[in-house]
C-alpha cells in the first residue's frame, strides 16, 4: 500500500493566467473569486482537498507585479513570495500558446528563491488553441532547458487535463499524514469568504468604471438556524466612485448585492441576508495602517 502524502502547493504566475480558476477546479468547488480584472486575488488563500491517498493544500497567490507601486502592491508581492518560500511543491501557471516575458521572469524568480523545490509548469487555456500540436515545440524547448520538473497542458475553464496535473503534484508531495481535518476546506473564515464574494461582484460589474482600489469589510456576520445575516461595507477612494457604484436609485449596489447573495447562498447552503453600504476612505490602498485594519497582511 502506498504511503499517504500531504503538502502545500504554491500556485503562482503573472496576473490573469487563470490561477484562481484552476484551484477552484482542482478543489471541486468555488472558494476563490475570479474576474477579468487583473490582480483580482489580493491575499494568499489556502484551499484544502483531502482524498484517500493525499491531502493537497493549494495556496492561491496574487499575480506577480514585479515591484508595483503602493502599499497594497507591496503587500501582494510579499504574500506571493511567502507562499513560494514555504511550499513543498510549486506550480507556475502560464497561458497558451507561448510564454510571455513575465512568465520567463517568474521561472527564474522562483528557481532563485526555491531551487530545492519541484516546479511544475501548468500551460493553461489550451481550449483556446485550435491546433494542439503547435504547443509541442514550446514544450520540447522547455523540457530541454530542464528548468521545470513537469509540463502539463490543461484548461482550467473546462477541466481538460486538470486531473493529470493533480496526479503529477501528488508524486512530489512529502510522505506524511494529513495536516488538516478531512472536512476542512480552507484556512480562511466565513467572514473572509463573504467579503471576497462581494468584492468579486463589484469587479465583475464595474470592471471599467470602478478602479482597482475597491475593498470590502464585513461589519457583522451572524449565523442563525436557517439564515446567515451579513452586513458589509464597500470602500472606495473617491465620491465619484461611490456614485457610480451605488447607481441611479441604488440600482448598481442592488445588482452587486443580489449576485453576491446568490453566490453566498450556494456556498453556505442556506438563505443569506446581505446588507451593503458604500463608503469613501481616501488613500486606503497606500496606507499601511488602513490595509491592516481591512485585513491585508494577516488571516481573517
Amino acid at each position: 500500500m502506498s504511503a499517504y502524502r500531504s503538502g502545500t502547493i504554491a500556485v503562482f504566475g503573472r496576473p490573469n493566467v487563470g490561477k484562481s480558476t484552476l484551484i477552484n477546479r482542482l478543489l471541486g468547488h468555488k472558494l476563490l473569486i475570479t474576474s477579468p480584472k487583473p490582480q483580482t486575488t489580493r491575499h494568499r488563500i489556502l484551499g484544502i482537498k483531502t482524498t484517500t491517498a493525499a491531502q493537497f493544500l493549494y495556496l492561491d497567490t496574487p499575480g506577480l507585479t514585479w515591484g508595483g507601486k503602493g502599499a497594497l502592491a507591496r503587500q501582494m508581492d510579499s504574500a506571493t513570495a511567502s507562499a513560494i518560500a514555504e511550499a513543498d511543491c510549486l506550480v507556475l501557471v502560464a497561458a497558451c500558446p507561448r510564454l510571455q516575458d513575465d512568465d520567463e521572469r517568474a521561472l527564474l524568480f522562483v528557481k532563485s528563491l526555491r531551487e530545492d523545490r519541484p516546479l511544475i509548469l501548468a500551460l493553461n487555456k489550451v481550449d483556446r488553441v485550435a491546433q494542439k500540436e503547435t504547443l509541442l515545440p514550446l514544450m520540447a524547448a522547455l523540457a530541454e532547458r530542464r528548468i521545470v520538473a513537469e509540463i502539463v497542458p490543461l484548461s482550467a475553464r473546462d477541466g481538460s487535463n486538470v486531473e493529470a496535473l493533480e496526479t503529477v503534484i501528488a508524486r512530489f508531495l512529502p510522505e506524511r499524514a494529513a495536516l488538516y481535518p478531512e472536512d476542512q476546506l480552507s484556512d480562511r473564515s466565513d467572514r473572509f469568504v463573504a467579503a471576497e464574494f462581494v468584492r468579486e461582484q463589484v469587479f465583475r460589474r464595474f470592471a471599467k468604471e470602478i478602479p482597482y482600489v475597491t475593498t470590502v469589510d464585513i461589519e457583522s456576520f451572524r449565523e442563525e438556524k436557517r439564515l446567515v445575516r451579513i452586513e458589509a461595507v464597500i470602500y472606495v477612494e473617491k465620491e465619484g466612485q461611490k456614485a457610480i457604484l451605488v447607481g441611479q436609485g441604488g440600482a448598481g449596489l442592488k445588482a452587486v448585492g443580489s449576485a453576491a447573495r446568490r453566490t453566498l447562498e450556494h456556498h453556505f447552503g442556506r438563505k443569506v441576508y446581505l446588507g451593503l453600504w458604500v463608503k469613501v476612505r481616501q488613500g486606503w490602498s497606500d496606507d499601511a495602517r488602513a490595509l491592516q485594519s481591512l485585513g491585508y497582511g494577516g488571516d481573517n
